[in-house]
């Protein structure tokens, strides 16, 4: 899921739980090697928060001869903690990706088609491609002079090399516009701030006024509050503003982020009569029981929604999921696009229980948590089945009505059902881009 924040920092399905805890004895040790000491504290932070805690083994070899990173992964759970859900980073670029201050990115999100076409799927307005005035919808040709089947691998999967997350690191691309038209752009990398709300508008459908809401991450507004964001709010006040009677929420490249955050968009979504009522459940591992906790929903705005209309795809993450899988208690929730990725599980950092990692700067970021729904439901990890398959449309832009997966949503909510005309358009990608990404990037993947 995402990172839980216990100061105040950032979870991940994740963010704020502020609770009392006490430094593990590592913290008293004096380490001779400072390697030695960093991987004890690794080691005994895991056992003590980690949500598999008694699957880890206990004769790993603790000194120092193996990297932290490799170490990392012997305790790891495989069977259930995916690859990059349990990672390494340091407090620094752990709050700048929760307040979306990214770096070393161009700024844009790839996806393949059913023939292997290689699309902008997505651009952030403030980075270097948004400013160059990308749009969603444009064709690769070529990326440094190598055609896109070049980065195909043995496994018939693709690795897109787009050099180090350094500033000033420069690709050039081909692209083939809509109107036929090819351009060459060389872009460098650059540090900028990230937005979360991609698109918004209302529409008219059966008489129906309808919010559409493209929303790409569980992001907290820097300065602002490590468990708000302001984009949120201005968005819905937008929809409540406009009267809405309907709502379609497009997750399709939305990998997660903030809990807290995700519970702020949830008391804009939930019934007034579900005020006060569970929203989800925490539950930690036999040593943490005691922090298992409810959180309720707290009604904000003045929306009376009957259900949500979500638009997803297995780029649909951890606090994404959370959102789904919270309201269906309470609420109809329909699912358009594609399953979603499954991950009913999150993390936050642990160097604020551990001296020794504080004073190295290594973030330990494990699995710590599970997260349930009023009903009980926690263990997707498969996903959640979409109500209706259909392909994601890269002929047409952001809020463009005719674009498959918003036309299926306009659609159901006139009719009740999705056409077979939109349902043919349904096809499983070779290659998604969460899957090229681990850590903290795999939150919040982009190029």
């Amino acid at each position: 899921m995402n990172k839980l924040r216990l100061n105040i920092w950032g979870i991940l399905l994740a963010i704020v739980l502020i609770f009392p805890a006490c430094n593990p004895e590592s913290d008293d040790v004096e380490p001779i090697k400072v390697q030695n000491a960093v991987q004890k504290a690794i080691f005994d932070s895991m056992k003590e928060w980690y949500y598999w805690t008694s699957e880890i083994p206990d004769d790993v070899d603790l000194s120092g001869s193996l990297s932290n990173e490799d170490l990392l992964e012997k305790l790891r759970y495989a069977p259930l903690d995916r690859p990059g859900w349990t990672y390494l980073t340091t407090r620094a670029q752990f709050e700048a990706a929760f307040t979306g201050q990214v770096s070393g990115v161009h700024g844009f999100r790839l996806a393949l088609d059913e023939n292997e076409n290689l699309f902008v799927a997505s651009v952030l307005p403030n980075g270097p491609a948004g400013r160059d005035g990308w749009q969603r919808g444009w064709e690769f040709i070529e990326i440094n002079g190598r055609s896109i089947s070049s980065y195909r691998n043995s496994n018939g999967s693709y690795s897109f090399d787009l050099g180090p997350n350094t500033v000033g690191v420069q690709n050039t691309f081909k692209l083939k516009l809509p109107d036929g038209t090819e351009t060459t752009r060389t872009i460098a990398k650059e540090s900028f701030q990230a937005n979360s709300v991609i698109f918004e508008d209302v529409f008219e459908a059966n008489g129906k006024k309808v919010g559409y809401w493209v929303y790409e991450s569980f992001r907290a507004t820097s300065g602002l509050t490590p468990v708000r964001s302001q984009e949120v709010e201005n968005s819905f006040n937008f929809f409540i503003s406009e009267g809405i009677d309907e709502l379609i929420i497009d997750l399709r490249y939305n990998g997660g982020g903030s809990v807290d955050v995700a519970a702020q968009v949830l008391n804009y979504l939930v019934p007034q009569s579900a005020s006060n009522s569970p929203s989800f459940v925490y539950r930690y591992n036999g040593n943490k029981i005691e922090n298992n906790r409810t959180i309720n929903f707290s009604k904000i705005g003045s929306l009376n929604l009957s259900r949500v209309v979500f638009i997803t795809s297995r780029s649909s993450a951890s606090s994404s999921e959370l959102i789904i899988n919270s309201l269906s208690p309470y609420m109809e929730v329909v699912l358009i696009g594609a399953n979603t990725y499954g991950k009913p599980v999150g993390q936050f950092p642990l160097s604020q229980f551990n001296r020794t990692l504080r004073e190295n700067d290594v973030e330990v970021v494990p699995v710590t948590f599970s997260i349930a729904n009023a009903n009980g439901r926690a263990d997707y990890f498969d996903g959640l089945e979409a109500n209706f398959l259909v392909g994601d449309d890269f002929t047409k832009n952001w809020g463009d009505p005719e674009e498959a997966r918003l036309a299926a949503a306009l659609n159901f909510i006139s009719t009740g059902a999705v056409s077979s005309r939109l349902a043919s358009t349904y096809y499983e990608p070779i290659w998604e881009m969460i899957d090229s990404f681990k850590g903290l990037e795999k939150e919040f993947p982009i190029y």
